[in-house]
């Protein structure tokens, strides 16, 4: 599995927008996107688990780049599991179980 890495902080910073307030302003102006401060803040501290497409364009426009300087692709990082099966593994159900939506102990999850 590829692993991204986000790069915002490195691609404002080469184009000498040092602070959220900087970029805040950059994206209301270039980008036309009007985040709240806590929004850019996160964004420039933390890798965010999704993006929405509005969000990345208007990053690009602001910075004058393109996505690909904002997120690095990490083919050599992927870790491939070993597969395994009900006869290798004892802690996967069994199909009798399975189909009964039993746990592998035997009980009934809750109905919830």
């Amino acid at each position: 599995m590829a692993v991204f890495r986000w790069r915002l902080r490195m691609a404002a910073a080469q184009r000498e927008v040092w602070t959220g307030a900087q970029l805040r302003r950059l994206l209301a102006d270039k980008g036309g996107l009007e985040l709240s401060a806590a929004s850019v803040s996160t964004l420039l501290t933390r890798q965010p688990a999704q993006l929405k497409l509005e969000t990345l364009a208007a990053l690009c426009a602001a910075l004058d780049c393109t996505p690909n300087d904002l997120l690095e692709l990490d083919t050599t990082s992927a870790r491939t599991a070993p597969p395994t099966s009900a006869s290798t593994n004892p802690d996967t159900p069994t199909t009798a179980a399975a189909g009964q939506g039993r746990t592998p102990g035997g009980h009934r999850p809750p109905p919830f």
